[in-house]
């Protein structure tokens, strides 16, 4: 479990997040949905370690993240930023290698190889393992940063739990590969893993994800399961949208239809 406490940050003399309170569970991918600038990167940033707390705590089962080694801290949580910059033109399969750095003694293992080709099997790039990096279009490099967290966590610790941070990790991948990426949240969570995904396609939210933390202005507004969470009011007072749940086939899940506000008179 990864547990925020009286949670706040500030930027300068702005307020980026103010008092969040909450607990994510493991076993479940809770989605980190809002509007561009309502906290949820930097958010992901704290509970990464990426950004120094302003108040409040972390903890990670249990224990407060700055009591971390970080290198045991590494072996269990794993990070996936929006952007990942590589200047040397490794080949895809040392890339995603990277992710087991925490683990190594030394050179890489059998093991350590294994994992990798596993990784690169579970996210199609197995053809792309000896492709130099910066060759790959944005989705691709993708696909292969994600390979690379993967393999960081692959294997559960002895106790406690794993942790995946993933911050829109479906953002220029195309709708295969993004429900492909989700999916595999969804299976690592299914594992006993803590998942936290930031998302903007509210739809793609309702299909993987089991619960919500919705931000506004920095305020945690709403936090549940997302069928709880995401409902029409939420939605059109958070997003300024009109919005309309739908039915869908064979799924319990509802689909959601947006429509702009009209724009007021000048």
């Amino acid at each position: 479990m990864i547990t925020a406490h009286n949670l706040s940050f500030y930027r300068g003399p702005r307020l980026i997040l103010d008092r969040i309170e909450g607990s994510l569970r493991p076993g479940r991918v809770t989605a980190l949905l809002g509007p561009n600038g309502a906290g949820k990167s930097t958010l992901l940033k704290l509970f990464s370690g990426e950004l120094s707390l302003g108040s409040g705590t972390i903890e990670f089962y249990g224990k407060n993240i700055s009591q971390w080694v970080p290198r045991e801290l590494a072996q269990r949580r794993a990070v996936l930023p929006q952007e990942s910059h590589l200047a040397f033109a490794f080949p895809v399969r040392e890339v995603v290698l990277m992710g087991r750095f925490p683990h190594l003694q030394g050179s890489e293992t059998p093991r350590d190889r294994e994992i990798v080709d596993a990784a690169l099997h579970k996210l199609e790039l197995t053809q792309l393992a000896g492709r130099p990096y910066p060759t790959l279009s944005g989705g691709e490099k993708q696909r292969v940063q994600l390979a690379r967290v993967l393999t960081q966590i692959w294997e559960p610790p002895a106790t406690g739990h794993r942790y995946l941070l993933l911050d829109e990790p479906t953002a220029g991948l195309d709708l295969a590969h993004q429900h492909a990426t989700l999916h595999a949240a969804q299976i690592w969570a299914r594992a006993g893993a803590v998942v936290l995904t930031v998302l903007h396609d509210l739809n793609l939210a309702m299909t993987y994800a089991d619960d919500a933390w919705v931000l506004e202005n920095g305020h945690l507004a709403a936090a549940g399961s997302v069928e709880e969470v995401l409902q029409v009011p939420l939605i059109e007072r958070v997003f300024q949208v009109k919005a309309e749940l739908l039915s869908r086939p064979n799924s319990s899940r509802p689909f959601l239809i947006t429509h702009p506000r009209p724009l007021q008179n000048q």
